[in-house]
């Protein structure tokens, strides 16, 4: 775990503000080298898009600066957090909605978690796929279906327990649910075992790319941009989004609901190590894209937008002078 120390950033004369609308100094970010020392970065699901961007951002950032960073494989998005804020990690990736509930001190969060953001990243688009022999056309269909609705206590359980509330269903009454992680997911539609599952990730996910290319004359994704609305009600980060039908080779676009995902740190996090990484994450972005595709998404133009979760002053430094 890796503690704050203060890091002048600019000269003495300069006031640096940690205030997520206050603009802070210029700063020159080849200069943010970051400290000398190791570094934990809670990713995600073996074949999901937070473990492939992760380890590539890891690496990317050892190479470029004194940090030795390590990505590690994680559950879910509120453990993330959850383990963030407890020193287990010392950078998390995050959805926006989740996070938004750590800083509130809302749903699985008893208190407002102290959270920064370092850079919103990318966004999540939630892909709920669905046996073609199962009938189910719409949300509401999986009343007394088996649906997985992710791993416990994770941002995909959060997102798919709001799509079943928005479409008029009790989570834990009109539906099975079943608590599986992606891959689990994965091999339990082959199985049969399931009817379908929610997935919120970046595009494409490997282990859904997987299921279509192997199994794709018996699987579909369901249209849920109907759901928006309902959805905005429970927080505002979500959006209208499509699926291109290149994504999976399917027979057309799908409309569906997005989201943005973050990264974040404790509020005491190193302004010297936000500011490495956020400068290498964007100075990266072609060798990360083409890792991970869905880092194509990157743009530090809308880096800051980070909704209710303080923008770290350091990262806000290094994007200042990324974006000119």
């Amino acid at each position: 775990m890796r503690r704050s120390r203060f890091v002048v950033l600019v000269a003495a004369s300069l006031v640096t503000t940690a205030c997520a609308t206050t603009p802070d100094p210029a700063v020159d970010p080849s200069s943010c080298r970051g400290d000398s020392g190791p570094l934990t970065i809670a990713t995600g699901n073996a074949t999901g898009v937070y473990a492939a961007l992760g380890s590539a951002l890891a690496k990317a950032v050892s190479a470029g600066s004194p940090i030795q960073a390590t990505a590690v494989e994680t559950g879910s998005t509120l453990r993330n957090v959850q383990q963030l804020s407890t020193g287990e990690y010392d950078i998390a990736f995050a959805q926006a909605d989740s996070a938004a509930d750590a800083v509130r001190g809302q749903g699985v969060f008893a208190e407002p978690q102290k959270i920064q953001a370092l850079a919103r990243i990318y966004s999540d688009y939630t892909q709920v796929v669905v046996s073609t022999g199962s009938g189910i056309t719409t949300m509401a269909d999986f009343k007394g279906r088996r649906i997985s609705t992710g791993s416990p206590a994770s941002g995909t359980e959060l997102i798919a327990d709001r799509l079943l509330v928005a479409a008029g269903l009790d989570p834990k009454k009109d539906v099975q649910p079943q608590s599986l992680d992606l891959a689990a997911s994965v091999a339990a539609i082959k199985s049969g075992s399931i009817d379908g599952f929610v997935w919120p990730g970046g595009l494409p996910t490997q282990g859904i790319g997987d299921l279509f290319a192997s199994d794709g004359s018996t699987v579909k994704l369901l249209d849920v941009s109907g759901l928006l609305p309902a959805m905005r009600k429970s927080d505002d980060v979500y959006a209208a989004g499509t699926i291109p039908a290149a994504t999976y080779k399917t027979s057309g676009d799908v409309a569906t609901i997005s989201l943005p995902n973050l990264l974040v740190v404790r509020d005491d996090f190193s302004q010297a190590d936000a500011c490495a990484v956020t400068r290498i994450l964007f100075q990266q972005k072609a060798a990360l894209a083409a890792a991970v595709p869905a880092a194509s998404g990157l743009d530090p133009k809308t880096a800051t937008d980070t909704g209710p979760i303080q923008l770290n002053a350091g990262a806000r430094a290094a994007l200042a002078q990324l974006t000119g």
